[in-house]
């Protein structure tokens, strides 16, 4: 609808003219576009206002271009439940349950006993509910969001990333890169994490793009957590540690000795 939207400021302005006379002069700003075109249709999201526990910007391609994809993870008391919430297509919801499986496979080094999610319910939420997202890119995003909440460390505010994750952790590659990477910049985003298979279609993208941005390029899920965590993971548990904390409270308590 460009040309359509440019002929509609074009009759206005000549209706300006022919009402003000010929030596009147138009000029079209940022200032006044408004004016000649209306309220703005489109709405482009923003990077959040400081980073967050469980909080990770994503980015989507759509039909319409890129977009950011905010990806948000509660973790709440229950028995191992996981809830995934934002109208996501199946590839996505297959996603988020390679992430978890992932997550509870490097439970160690996250400083979580194997048996962690016994005990808590994760609930994984994508906004914009009444818009539907489905694709093969958001893996490593809900990885990252999975493995703050759990681990309490904020994700930084200003990196965005996209990539597909495999059950080992590690990053695949992803499609419309350029149009995800022009909606980091709408966005305020100057940093972000991609897979290392991508690194070739550096060379179609545009100077402005490569000039103003650092783009980061990994292989294994390791790699993302160490850059977009705003603090190092947690030690891991020792292992005598780790199975007392499997273990309830009240069960470890029965089968202590009674005091003499």
């Amino acid at each position: 609808n460009l040309e359509r939207e440019i002929g509609n400021v074009c009759r206005k302005v000549a209706r300006k003219v022919v009402k003000a006379g010929t030596k009147h002069k138009e000029e079209i700003s940022a200032a006044n576009i408004a004016d000649f075109l209306g309220v703005a249709k489109y709405r482009d999201s923003e990077a959040h206002e400081k980073s967050e526990v469980g909080l990770v910007t994503g980015l989507a391609w759509t039909e319409v271009g890129g977009s950011i994809l905010t990806t948000e993870v509660q973790v709440l008391d229950g028995k191992g439940k996981l809830t995934i919430t934002g109208q996501l297509g199946d590839v996505m919801q297959e996603s988020a349950q390679a992430a978890l499986s992932y997550i509870r496979g490097k439970a160690h080094s996250l400083g979580l006993s194997r048996e962690f999610y016994r005990n808590v319910d994760l609930h994984l939420h994508v906004p914009e509910g009444a818009i539907p997202k489905d694709g093969p890119s958001a893996g490593i995003t809900m990885a990252t969001a999975l493995a703050s909440a759990l681990a309490k460390i904020p994700v930084r505010r200003d990196i965005a990333m996209t990539g597909e994750i495999t059950l080992r952790g590690k990053v695949l590659a992803i499609g419309g890169l350029k149009e995800k990477l022009l909606a980091a910049l709408r966005a305020g985003i100057f940093e972000v994490i991609l897979p290392r298979a991508n690194e070739k279609d550096i060379a179609e993208l545009p100077d402005n793009i490569k000039n103003s941005m650092k783009l980061h390029f990994v292989d294994q899920m390791d790699e993302v957590l160490k850059l977009a965590l705003e603090g190092p993971l947690p030690t891991a548990l020792p292992a005598a540690i780790e199975v007392l904390t499997a273990v309830p409270p009240g069960e470890l308590n029965a089968n202590l000795p009674a005091p003499q």
